[in-house]
């Protein structure tokens, strides 16, 4: 029953389980609900009457799921996340179907184990879940899930998929069988190649009356036989010689944790025939089938697979501005786990990038991982009704801006030293953007280049900083002073690739900046509009100035002047 929505202005607590609940008014909260209700109410009907697929099933679970933490922090009953919507059927199961109950980790698993006994595993197939009704000997019926209890006749098309029997003999003659309409593949490994919306797939052959020949190809894997044999082994093999040979196959003996675990890597990372999203621990001594109702196995668990991409909540957008003076668009995530990897930020490219994606605080986006686990956006997946947008910063920052500290030059200038220390320029080691900031705070660089002056004691006492980081930070800084003098330039952000400067063979400063245009073009990527940047950029005030100060520290090149 509901209890209304309560205000929760202000309202914010943490859970495992639940993460954090909305900072919403009541009637923003009761709009944020119904529209996401609504939302999941269409993708309900369009997949389970029509068989089309609107949103990938990955993104559907999870804003489920998000549904029913926002309906917990304000007090509605939730319905179990396992079942389809109500939408029923003509056909009554003779068994219902339970669903099954996730577990998050392998903690959760050997909970859920302890006190269980005769258990076996098997992989998660994703597709549409059926029942086979056998009598006689003879396939007589068909039934999708739907909701449990009842669901649309499917008699005609399962005698179409060539993988179930027609006929059975023996303790399978009659029988009830539940498992799952898949679509096959040769090799499929998950881990690499992800869920492939397989499940939706199924369900739109499964749904099309022009489906003859499609639905020949499809597989089935049964998962359970209710009222079969006592033993798990006796029921394996009279399955697999009526000619459902996948489920010997894919079942499991298991006696810990640790072999579910590796039951479940090896499955992820392995090809198997079918699309997968995880493994289900199950036990052999199942109740009478007469006990089985929707959302009550509680003799079988699964635990999933880590998502390819996970569905975050942006908290804020952020803007950096880059050592070029190009600003940036980040927003802050409420943070997922992405393999191993805890991700809270993602970088949405430039203002004009982000104002295409129009992402406001709240919105919900899918994130990634690209080449070397750099989190990247695929695309956003709901947007709330408020569409509140901080104010982009003025674009008054270029390549020849914030060599030099300001109020207004903190980011640029953040930039800049981080990349004075990145292996592109000076190749610092031990110390990044934290670092950077740490140093800059207590000791307030004048420019980017002030840290040279700093002695071994101020390092030492900078706070944030270790004294054995310190002792460190002050031995990489002098070593950096034998750095080649192209270094030096690369670090002060001369336009030129590495490349170009290798093949000008400059030794000074004195040298470049007595080269015309006509030389610098003369460079390997290096054109007249580049030549031409080069002239600007050596004749700059802060680039003479910051040479001059180079020169008085001795570093190669750079002479006092």
């Amino acid at each position: 029953m509901k209890r209304g929505i309560a205000i929760i202005v202000g309202l914010l607590w943490c859970s495992q389980v639940w993460g954090l609940c909305p900072t919403w008014s009541a009637a923003r909260a009761q709009d944020e609900l119904s529209r996401l209700q609504q939302q999941i109410s269409r993708w309900d009907d369009a997949y389970w009457k029509e068989g089309k697929s609107n949103v990938e099933d990955g993104v559907y679970d999870q804003l489920r799921a998000r549904l029913a933490q926002w309906q917990r922090c304000v007090g509605e009953d939730v319905l179990p996340g396992d079942l389809p919507p109500a939408i029923g059927g003509a056909a009554s199961h003779p068994v219902a179907h339970t669903g099954v109950k996730k577990l998050t980790d392998k903690r959760a698993v050997r909970h859920w184990m302890r006190e269980r006994g005769d258990l076996w595993v098997q992989p998660k197939v994703d597709g549409v879940a059926i029942t086979l009704v056998y009598r006689e000997g003879a396939l007589t019926q068909a039934i999708s899930r739907g909701d449990g209890l009842k669901g649309e006749d499917w008699t005609a098309k399962a005698q179409r998929i060539s993988a179930i029997p027609q006929t059975v003999t023996g303790a399978l003659a009659n029988s009830v069988l539940q498992g799952e309409i898949f679509l096959p593949r040769e090799g499929h490994i998950q881990q690499k190649m992800g869920g492939m919306n397989a499940r939706s797939k199924v369900a739109g052959l499964l749904m099309r009356k022009d489906n003859a020949s499609a639905l020949r190809s499809l597989g089935v894997f049964i998962w359970a036989w209710p009222d079969g044999p006592d033993r798990m082994a006796v029921k394996l093999r009279q399955l697999s010689a009526a000619g459902f040979t996948l489920t010997e196959k894919y079942t499991l003996l298991v006696k810990s944790a640790e072999d579910v675990e590796r039951a479940r890597t090896r499955w992820w990372t392995s090809g198997l025939p079918f699309v997968t999203d995880g493994v289900v621990v199950r036990t052999g001594d199942e109740p009478a089938s007469r006990d089985w109702l929707p959302g009550q196995g509680n003799w079988l668990a699964a635990w999933k697979y880590p998502p390819v991409a996970q569905v975050a909540e942006v908290t804020a957008i952020h803007f950096t501005v880059g050592k070029s003076g190009k600003i940036a668009v980040v927003a802050m995530l409420a943070p997922v786990m992405l393999d191993d990897k805890r991700v809270q930020r993602v970088n949405l490219g430039s203002i004009r990038r982000w104002q295409e994606w129009d992402i406001a605080p709240g919105d919900h986006i899918l994130v990634s991982l690209a080449g070397q686990g750099i989190p990247r956006i695929d695309k956003v997946v709901w947007r709330v009704s408020d569409r509140t947008k901080p104010a982009p910063p003025e674009n008054r920052y270029n390549s020849l801006t914030c060599f030099y500290a300001t109020a207004e030059c903190q980011e640029q200038f953040l930039s800049r030293l981080v990349w004075i220390g990145s292996r592109g320029a000076l190749g610092i080691e031990g110390i990044g953007e934290s670092g950077w900031r740490a140093l800059h705070q207590h000791h307030h660089f004048a420019h980017i280049f002030s840290w040279l002056a700093l002695t071994p004691e101020q390092i030492k006492n900078t706070p944030g900083l270790a004294q054995a980081k310190g002792e460190q930070l002050w031995h990489q800084f002098n070593l950096v002073r034998k750095q080649p003098f192209t270094r030096w330039l690369m670090a002060m952000g001369i336009p030129l690739t590495q490349a170009a400067l290798n093949a000008s063979g400059a030794r000074s400063w004195q040298q470049i900046v007595s080269n015309s245009a006509h030389y610098w073009q003369q460079l390997p990527a290096t054109g007249a509009r580049r030549a031409a940047w080069v002239i600007q950029w050596l004749a700059h005030a802060e680039i003479k100035a910051l040479s001059q100060w180079l020169g008085s520290q001795r570093i190669d090149g750079f002479s006092a002047q």
